[in-house]
């Protein structure tokens, strides 16, 4: 049985994921909760001081000076936090070649295999010498530990898919399984701290994701969620398109071939990344704010792309006859392996 997270491990990727976010506001409670649930405060500073690596100075200064803040507060009322293990100078900081050498292994622990960005010799020494090297030769957190808060930092951002993904592979490579790896963002969303709804990607956005959407399972390959969207309470009389609704794909997860009768559909796109296809044409790559209109009695499917989440909106507008949906075959592994070919 895997191993699941402690609540000091949370805690602290807490706050890594709101220090990525600059949500300043949430993020002075977040650290009271963090001290109070057993983080210590050079693991604090230790977390934060290392994602300026990755969000830049100005929220790794942001976020250390409001633990210092909260600090000052806590120590007024009387509180003693527990600074941990003494904060000492790592020896590669003053040997060039040793922080280069050693953090060459543990990119190559992280990758799983050497790694070399030739086509940036500069990035790739940064990299090597000083994330890998300086940075993580610190002593305050574990290897296991740095990549949950990289995760939980990358996973509160929009964009960085590509490194989300290297940084989960990577942190089970240090000492985490897969299933921790997912539970911290499955807890990451469901306590609001990413605009993530998934364990998967950070492409699903901070619209509503819904309940699995059970009823039409039989319909896609995947799983997917549905959340109806209600109308917004209007003057009488004002007129509104009724029958919103926010579809949630998971990566992967796409409907079957269909076709709407009586009826055109309009995709809305808000977030992540998917696929629209027509029979006989080829798919269209969406992503959000395109809006997809599709004619009456025209065979098509749509979904996510394989290593993204996706969400869009959706309504019918009646062309005249009866309504219906006329649901057709799987979109099969095959097909969907050569969209975009």
């Amino acid at each position: 049985m895997a191993q699941t997270l402690i609540e000091r491990q949370l805690l602290l990727c807490a706050c890594a994921s709101l220090e990525a976010q600059g949500d300043l506001e949430r993020l002075d409670p977040a650290i009271r909760r963090a001290l109070d649930g057993g983080v210590t405060v050079n693991e604090l500073k230790e977390a934060f001081s290392q994602l300026y690596a990755y969000m830049g100075f100005p929220r790794s200064l942001n976020a250390l000076s409001t633990l210092e803040k909260v600090l000052a507060d806590r120590e007024a009322q009387g509180v003693i936090d527990n600074e941990g293990k003494p904060w000492t100078r790592p020896a590669v900081w003053d040997n060039a070649d040793q922080a280069l050498k050693q953090g060459t292994e543990v990119q190559t622990r992280l990758t799983g295999k050497p790694f070399n960005y030739d086509f940036c010799p500069q990035d790739d020494y940064y990299l090597k010498s000083h994330l890998f090297g300086d940075i993580f030769a610190g002593d305050q957190l574990s290897a296991s530990d740095r990549e949950l808060v990289t995760v939980a930092a990358l996973s509160s951002l929009k964009g960085v898919e590509p490194q989300l993904a290297a940084h989960k592979a990577g942190a089970v490579n240090m000492g985490n399984t897969k299933e921790q790896v997912d539970e911290l963002c499955a807890w990451l969303s469901d306590n609001g701290y990413s605009q993530v709804d998934s364990a998967a990607d950070a492409n699903a956005g901070a619209w509503p994701k819904g309940n699995p959407n059970d009823v039409y399972a039989q319909y896609f390959t995947g799983d997917s969620h549905l959340a109806p969207i209600a109308p917004a309470n209007l003057p009488e009389g004002a007129k509104t398109v009724s029958n919103y609704a926010n579809v949630t794909f998971e990566p992967g997860c796409r409907n079957n071939w269909h076709i709407h009768h009586g009826a055109h559909q309009i995709l809305i796109c808000v977030s992540g990344r998917g696929w629209y296809q027509e029979w006989g044409r080829p798919a269209i790559a969406l992503k959000p704010g395109m809006i997809i209109d599709i004619p009456a009695e025209v065979k098509h499917w749509h979904g996510a792309q394989k290593d993204s989440w996706f969400q869009h909106l959706t309504t019918h507008v009646a062309t005249g006859g009866e309504q219906s949906n006329e649901w057709l075959e799987h979109v099969t592994d095959e097909q969907y392996s050569r969209v975009g070919e």
